[in-house]
């Protein structure tokens, strides 16, 4: 399937989880160590902000990926960031481009396709992340995981998810039987129990 109908329907399953939130939920702690909803919301929406100008050739500028603090509006912010990246991922020819991707280093650059699965792979994972925040059920569907699982086995695992700011805790076991989302989910630090 296409990488970007599969983070469109990510995209959106977070748009969903996002909707759910009230104003008075943003101090909420979540999954992210240290970090509150309203903190990992400001970040959900600068990604986006910076994925889609990435899509559109300027995702070489700091500017475009700069996390600005949420408000009451966090929800109303977070789906026109949204639906920003989704509109720039639509883009015919987008998946000819190489995407400017700063956080990764200075001038790097990847094909779209990759850069798409990274922030996939991420949204995916922030749904569920906002949703046990807000202790509500949130559950990848099947193919969305399934296309998800080699992207998360292709990060690295090891002490840089130790540092600060890494993406991604450590992985930890996934319990018997776990589905292939809690597998991702454990595989990228998070413990999946509920």
């Amino acid at each position: 399937m296409d990488i970007r109908e599969l983070d469109r329907r990510a995209v959106r399953a977070s748009m969903d989880v996002v909707a759910q939130l009230r104003a008075e939920d943003l101090d909420r702690p979540t999954p992210c160590a240290g970090w509150t909803l309203a903190d990992l919301l400001a970040h959900m929406t600068a990604q986006h902000h910076g994925f889609a100008a990435a899509a559109e050739g300027n995702g070489a500028d700091p500017v475009v990926w700069r996390v600005e603090p949420v408000g009451d509006d966090a929800v109303i912010a977070y789906a026109k960031a949204a639906e920003r990246v989704i509109t720039a991922f639509a883009e015919d020819g987008v998946l000819d481009r190489r995407f400017a991707l700063p956080e990764f280093g200075t001038g790097l650059t990847f094909p779209a396709a990759q850069a798409m699965g990274f922030h996939f792979i991420d949204y995916l994972v922030h749904g569920w992340d906002v949703a046990r925040a807000l202790g509500v059920e949130y559950t990848a569907e099947p193919d969305l995981a399934e296309a998800a699982w080699p992207i998360a086995q292709a990060v690295p695992d090891g002490e840089q998810r130790r540092k600060p700011g890494a993406a991604f805790q450590p992985s930890v076991a996934a319990p018997e039987g776990a589905t292939r989302f809690d597998q991702i989910l454990a595989m990228l630090g998070r413990p999946p129990a509920r």
